[in-house]
């Protein structure tokens, strides 16, 4: 009776185990697709990279700038500050209507409607920097207004009239990369943003340490940089064959599609702003 006990438990014990390591084997399976994940990583770590390389352009400059004295860190710091909040933010929103229309568009095999939202896009960009702009120019007594130290004020908008070039390169940039990134292009994104931002670390010393600009060859380094990072895009898309689907050159149709543009963009700027 006990023989026969035992040989009735030894199936079901192991049977029990078995089951168990199927049941965690499905389990695992439920919670995450292994290859959609290894995609998403794979397609999300350039992305990190180009924008941090991108974001770390600024951030260099505010540091050469902090070399120079107390005052000039301090204005330098508030006026990165400033440019974030009132430009380089609203910018990164007011580009993002790029994600969903160049999105929807390569998906629909629209090809030629991803040119014309790029251009439209840019248009906007360009005409928002020219307000932001206007904006910038009087930093000074904004800041002062908002109790700011009226000398760290002073070298504040000192620095961020040298950024004015650099915010319609960053609108043009930002555009371009979404253009890009819709089309699932992202690795070459990371030479892209990798190298001029290396290279801005040589311009900001050399303008910095080098030449009678001195304090103000910081954000003049920065724009310098941004406009090269829009150049080598711009001749990357007109080069490479695999946007000659997307990218059929300057076309005066692109004005029709601003209002399609802003009808996104402003809600995706006041967002992100």
């Amino acid at each position: 009776m006990s023989t026969k006990t035992n040989l009735e438990k030894v199936p079901l014990l192991e049977g029990k185990k078995n089951g168990g390591g199927s049941g965690k084997a499905g389990w695992w399976k439920q919670v995450m697709d292994v290859e959609e994940t290894k995609n998403q990583v794979m397609f999300s770590l350039p992305m990190i990279l180009t924008n941090l390389s991108f974001h770390l352009i600024p951030l260099v400059s505010v540091m050469f700038a902090g070399h120079l004295g107390e005052l000039e860190l301090a204005g330098a710091t508030l006026a990165n500050s400033w440019a974030t909040v009132t430009g380089v933010a609203f910018m990164d929103g007011l580009c993002g209507a790029l994600e969903t229309l160049c999105g929807q568009g390569f998906g629909a095999k629209l090809y030629k409607l991803l040119g014309m939202y790029l251009q439209a896009s840019c248009i906007v960009s360009f005409l928002f920097s020219v307000a932001i702009s206007g904006v910038w120019i009087y930093t000074e007594p904004i800041l002062v207004l908002l109790h700011q130290d009226p000398h760290i004020s002073m070298a504040a908008a000192l620095y961020i009239k040298f950024l004015i070039p650099g915010l319609f390169a960053y609108g043009f940039l930002q555009n371009i990369l979404r253009f890009l990134q819709a089309q699932s292009v992202v690795v070459p994104l990371v030479l892209f943003s990798v190298v001029p931002m290396c290279i801005h670390i040589g311009i900001t010393y050399g303008l910095v340490h080098y030449t009678a600009l001195g304090f103000k060859g910081a954000p003049l380094a920065a724009s310098i940089t941004l406009w090269l990072s829009v150049l080598m895009l711009i001749i990357y898309v007109n080069c490479e064959k695999k946007f000659s689907r997307t990218w059929d050159g300057f076309s005066i149709e692109s004005v029709h599609y601003i209002l399609i543009d802003l009808k996104l963009a402003l809600p995706s700027a006041a967002m992100v702003w």
